[in-house]
């Protein structure tokens, strides 16, 4: 193998979701060469600080810092961290996820993505495809690819959970053929 990404949980995060991630994104990233490894989790105590008692939510951009040397520790290529709480930025009342291409980091949150959030009954398929399509968008940006226009590209943005349903779990042509690009080049 050329290299790996790393899972990361944080916090409660259920095994079912994670194993499901792991074996997806190992599917699809074992033809670049990529191992995909789900690593010990860490205690969403570490993030107190990035808790907003106004807004009930996580601010995201504390845990990437920390994905960050976790990442450097196990010499991967990127770290995905999986939350089961609500994060949002700065200016946006929530998000799915966050990346930092530079550290080579993101963060996705299952929070939103349960079916039970809408009022909807519990549908644990659906929210493992929910979690995958956000997971490949972030790892996508960690790459380099950035939003798409293509409402069917993994990469296309989610706005609401109606985008992230509508949209596929895998890259459009154009997004695909970037992402092999920066692939294979030797910074990433």
């Amino acid at each position: 193998m050329m290299g790996m990404i790393i899972i990361v949980p944080i916090g409660e995060v259920p095994g079912d979701v994670l194993a499901f991630l792991q074996n997806s994104l190992s599917g699809f990233y074992a033809k670049y060469g990529i191992e995909v490894r789900l690593v010990g989790g860490l205690s969403l105590s570490k993030f107190q600080h990035a808790f907003d008692f106004e807004r009930r939510q996580f601010l995201a951009r504390y845990f990437l810092p920390v994905l960050s040397y976790i990442r450097k520790d196990f010499n991967a290529k990127a770290a995905l961290g999986v939350v089961n709480v609500d994060i949002y930025e700065l200016g946006l009342n929530f998000i799915f996820g966050l990346a930092h291409p530079g550290l080579r980091v993101a963060i996705i949150s299952l929070y939103r993505l349960y079916p039970e959030f809408y009022g909807n009954p519990p549908d644990r398929k659906l929210l493992k495809e929910r979690a995958l399509k956000e997971a490949m968008h972030e790892l996508g940006h960690v790459f380099g690819l950035e939003h798409c226009p293509n409402p069917k590209c993994v990469m296309h943005f989610s706005n609401s959970i109606i985008d992230t349903d509508i949209k596929s779990w895998m890259y459009c042509e154009k997004c695909l053929r970037k992402l092999e690009k920066n692939l294979t080049r030797s910074y990433v």
